[in-house]
């Protein structure tokens, strides 16, 4: 199928050999790559009720149609496994330069399976794959890690890595490429962890024929034409997610003091205007993307000065500033370098150290830790990275670590995933796309917050709101098989993404159709959960939010939150019946 080398690398960890397997264009054309693809193997290949640690349970890596070709933000690859975390479905994403180089070995989709006997790391290329030990650095920081093995790797290739965090089995690891980039969510550190590998590097060069470059070159040309010099451009070049601070603070839903307030009195010290007083900036971005959002941060003065990230974007600023009531940029830039080194997710790493504050403040652990002390958190991340100390009980997860310390009225979390930073008892529908989504309290699914804070949609609104929710998620669906940044949400609509399919794999689908197949995508990993025992009752939100009123006094209700899942339900049942008459 045009877009595809319909050819997946299956490589077993546990006797250090590896195989490439034919996929049907069948299986293709209904999963359209990236997450449908992802899923689709996932379900097949896992077994039903497999510990996410087991040598059974698969760690699947995908690219999109799109990947390595010319089409703005196609620079993504995806990570695909059960989630240590939450115990169910799990998928991340990341950009950054390694993608192209994923895909450019020649294959759809990498699934990993069983154990190493030893540490290892493995080197992939257009010809297979080579096992190597890694024992010089085994407990090596991701920096390190990702530097050493490109160092062996040659010219024109990239890596990813995992830290002490993976290594050590930690549910909130991450997998890091890129030195900055994170597939962060729900875990899969961890479960590359498991399997004893380190890291993996990727030097491919090959391109997958497209069914129509002609069209697609006219694609990549009117994106440009319309959007390149637009103001959302010009604000994400300029701001990148910093920006959101602002917004969410003046909108009263940026989360702070674990989730007691939705605004911080310190939000202009966290905001892009200190940033680019404060720090020196400079932006780029990753191939074939004019948003340029990436900003490269050097701290000026204080403490950390010449300290240099690519960061904090906007949920590390959030989880780390936000939630723990931190007075400094600079002191959240230096946790997130913390973070980076060890291979955790800054989102929950951030929300896991303000609980950590309440379990001491609530006498439930011997941590000493309150709000605004940086370097607690600093030593609180290190422990939870190494599972020693207080950070063994966190290092389980954050749903295991609150029925152990007796927190569970306390701790925010959906299915064993932290939110993100915008408050759902301001921002309504974000509680619906918190409860519905599939891998946890999750606002990449749809990306919801921006209809609400724009005003596209009232935040208020409560009847109806599935309906907008759903367009939003849909498309998303179909962004992440392809695979493209949420980013350019408004430049791709639903004619550009019939258009790019079209001129990608020679597939015409119309709106109604690209919307079917988003639902079948989506149903599919709701089904994944329901076979790992999370079901629809589990589609919820945690009493805190429910019950408590943020300190400025906003509210969602359990009655309004269950109005719009009823309403959210019907609307997806309804596509099931629909595809099924077609089928």
């Amino acid at each position: 199928m045009k877009g595809f080398f319909n050819r997946i690398l299956r490589i077993d960890a546990t006797d250090h050999s590896f195989t490439y397997e034919d996929i049907s264009d069948d299986i293709l054309k209904t999963t359209l790559g990236g997450k449908g693809l992802g899923t689709h193997l996932l379900t097949e290949e896992n077994p039903p009720g497999v510990d996410p640690f087991s040598p059974e349970n698969r760690l699947i890596i995908c690219v999109g149609p799109i990947t390595g070709t010319r089409i703005w933000s196609q620079s993504r690859y995806a990570v695909f496994s059960k989630s240590p975390a939450t115990g169910g479905f799990c998928e991340s994403y990341c950009g950054g330069e390694l993608a192209p180089k994923i895909k450019g070995c020649g294959v759809d989709a990498i699934i990993i399976q069983g154990k190493s006997s030893s540490r290892v790391y493995l080197s992939i290329d257009e010809e297979g794959v080579e096992f190597h030990d890694a024992g010089e650095i085994t407990g090596a920081e991701c920096y390190d890690a990702e530097r050493y093995i490109l160092s062996r790797a040659g010219k024109g290739a990239g890596a990813m890595v995992i830290g002490p965090a993976g290594e050590n089995l930690v549910a909130q690891a991450a997998i890091k490429s890129d030195l900055w980039r994170s597939a962060g969510r729900g875990g899969l550190g961890a479960v590359m962890g498991s399997k004893e590998i380190k890291g993996i590097s990727f030097k491919g060069t090959k391109k997958a024929e497209i069914a129509d470059p002609e069209k697609l070159t006219e694609l990549v040309k009117k994106i440009a034409t319309t959007w390149k010099d637009s103001p959302v451009t010009k604000k994400y070049q300029t701001y990148g997610t910093p920006s959101q601070v602002a917004v969410t603070n003046g909108a009263g839903c940026f989360p702070t003091r674990y989730w007691q307030s939705g605004v911080s009195e310190h939000w202009q010290n966290l905001s892009a205007d200190y940033m680019h007083e404060h720090f020196e900036v400079s932006r780029h971005g990753c191939p074939s993307c004019f948003l340029q959002c990436t900003k490269h941060a050097k701290v000026k003065s204080g403490r950390h000065a010449g300290l240099e990230i690519d960061g904090p974007e906007y949920e590390t600023i959030y989880a780390l500033g936000g939630l723990n009531c931190l007075d400094s940029l600079e002191e959240v830039a230096w946790l997130n370098d913390i973070c980076d080194r060890l291979g955790l997710d800054t989102m929950s790493a951030g929300n896991l150290s303000a609980l950590a504050v309440e379990a001491y403040k609530c006498g439930k652990t011997d941590f000493a830790i309150d709000y605004n002390q940086p370097d607690r958190m600093a030593e609180f991340f290190r422990l939870l990275a190494n599972a020693e100390g207080v950070g063994a009980i966190f290092a389980k997860g954050i749903k295991t670590a609150a029925a152990e310390l007796d927190l569970e009225d306390i701790a925010i979390h959906v299915k064993g995933l932290e939110p993100a930073g915008f408050d759902p008892r301001v921002l309504k529908g974000m509680g619906l796309s918190y409860a519905t989504s599939p891998r946890g309290a999750c606002h990449l699914r749809g990306t919801f917050y921006k209809a609400e804070l724009t005003g596209e949609v009232d935040p208020e609104e409560i009847s109806g709101k599935a309906r907008y929710h759903i367009d939003y998620e849909d498309r998303a669906a179909l962004f992440d098989s392809m695979i493209l940044c949420r980013f350019f949400r408004d430049f791709y609509l639903w004619d550009e993404l019939s258009e790019m399919i079209e001129a990608t794999t020679g597939m015409k689908m119309d709106k109604e159709e690209l919307e079917l197949l988003a639902n079948q995508i989506t149903q599919k990993t709701r089904a994944f959960n329901r076979r790992e025992g999370i079901g629809p009752e589990q589609d919820t939100l945690p009493k805190r939010l429910l019950k408590e009123a943020t300190k400025e006094g906003a509210v969602l209700t359990e009655a309004d939150l269950q109005i719009m899942i009823r309403e959210y339900n019907n609307i997806r049942k309804e596509r099931d019946e629909k595809a099924h008459v077609i089928s």
